[in-house]
């Protein structure tokens, strides 16, 4: 048996039956142009999980009606000539260095240009904070969809993009290290993840302990994807910074993917290369997704 358990990122988010149906139908039309027949299967077996922990931050939902056209377009056009162009402007550069510098430098983070990076930043400091108990209350919800499926004896391949890779990552630590659950996930697939930042990693649970105990040690491979142009990828290689798990034999692999990869969704406000829809559709991630679910 197969679980494949979505974590999404920051911001409110439509109600959860309806954003994961439009998730899997990103997802689905990805891995169609891969493996037809994967696709197929995966939506037979209704094996798609959403961890919809978004209300317990913004306590409230955002209508789905501005989604689907948006969706609609990036499941019936393919990646063009535009898209690739828009994907790193030129002002990317500067964004880029001011993000960076602003990473190790915080009172910086004011004179970043791009409004979504800078909200990202300081809307994370009440999850990592654990203000009015929403970390733990976050984390108790990912925690439950891997109990679950462990219970019921799963593979489970955890998908977290943006915030939810971190709340992913929190999760199976706590899991490993707090409840002696050794053996959770068989693939952890980071899309858009900020793990690679220093602010983020200060934060992370095991920070200042020693050997295995600073990581989770239940998860078999790592596999991270980051989108030409995504600011909140702004490292987008993950291997160097958690390199002491593959050391230590906390996880089997972990692969970095980011040369070529580009997410071409599209809304009223133009391409945004960061969107969860942008990169399940995307080959890379659906290549991911269909070797996995081949795998015994």
């Amino acid at each position: 048996m197969k679980r494949i358990i979505f974590v999404p990122g920051k911001n409110p988010k439509p109600p959860a039956q309806l954003h994961r149906q439009q998730l899997l139908r990103c997802l689905l039309c990805g891995v169609s142009r891969i493996d037809a027949q994967i696709a197929g299967e995966i939506a037979a077996r209704d094996c798609f999980s959403l961890v919809a922990w978004n209300r317990l931050l913004y306590d409230r939902d955002r209508p789905i009606d501005a989604d689907i056209p948006w969706v609609d377009r990036l499941l019936e056009h393919r990646m063009d000539e535009q898209d690739i162009r828009a994907a790193r402007p030129l002002a990317y550069r500067f964004a880029r260095a001011m993000y960076m510098a602003g990473d190790y430098l915080p009172w910086l983070i004011p004179l970043i240009p791009d409004a979504r990076v800078k909200i990202s930043i300081q809307e994370s400091e009440t999850y990592f904070s654990n203000r009015n108990n929403a970390g733990c209350r976050i984390r108790d919800r990912q925690k439950h969809a891997l109990r679950e499926a462990a219970r019921r004896g799963e593979r489970v391949l955890l998908i977290g993009h943006s915030m939810g890779s971190i709340i992913a990552y929190d999760a199976l630590w706590e899991l490993d290290h707090l409840e002696g659950m050794h053996d959770c996930v068989d693939c952890l697939l980071t899309i858009g993840s900020p793990l690679g930042m220093n602010y983020v990693q200060k934060r992370l649970l095991g920070l200042g302990r020693r050997g295995p105990r600073s990581y989770p040690g239940n998860i078999r491979r790592w596999v991270n994807i980051a989108a030409r142009g995504d600011l909140v990828a702004l490292d987008p290689q993950l291997a160097d910074d958690f390199s002491e798990m593959v050391r230590h034999h906390s996880v089997e692999s972990i692969t970095d993917l980011h040369t070529g990869v580009y997410n071409h969704y599209r809304d009223a406000r133009g391409l945004n290369v960061h969107k969860s829809y942008g990169y399940l559709v995307n080959p890379h991630v659906a290549m991911v997704i269909a070797d996995w679910w081949r795998a015994e």
